[in-house]
């Protein structure tokens, strides 16, 4: 029979403590992200440990890592593996700045696209959705 310490949490406790919802903690488990403890009685015990894991589990995704990402960098969490880890969070940046690059050229594209709508007289169609409308056939100009 499993131990129950004064630390364990049932998983309605482990959520509210770590600030996600019960179903939050199932997914993560589906994923692997999280253990499944054994059930005592009716109910399973969770180490309050895992309050932190959960939580750097919301930070790495709040930095947009992906779950199959934070389940390499949990493998590697011990920190030996450097090389590994600087690895992913490399290629994670890397996309960040794709996407910073693409964002950059939208607003370009809204900004534009706002000025002549603003700027067009009121009897004629809006450029905005002439462009858009225009755009499904041949790609936008920057």
């Amino acid at each position: 029979m499993t131990d129950i310490s004064p630390e364990s949490l049932t998983i309605g406790r482990l959520a509210r403590v770590a600030g996600v919802g019960v179903e939050t903690i199932r997914y993560y488990q589906l994923r692997e992200l999280l253990p499944v403890p054994s059930a005592v009685g009716a109910f399973r015990y969770y180490p309050v440990q895992l309050v932190e894991r959960i939580r750097f589990i919301k930070r790495a995704q709040e930095l947009g890592f992906s779950l199959d990402e934070i389940t390499e960098l949990l493998r590697l969490e011990d920190g030996t593996n450097r090389s590994s880890i600087r690895r992913i969070a490399a290629d994670r940046l890397s996309q960040i700045e794709h996407k910073l690059t693409d964002l950059k050229r939208m607003r370009k594209v809204l900004k534009h696209l706002v000025a002549e709508c603003e700027h067009t007289r009121a009897d004629l169609p809006c450029p905005i959705i002439a462009t858009l409308a225009l755009s499904v056939s041949t790609p936008a100009h920057t």
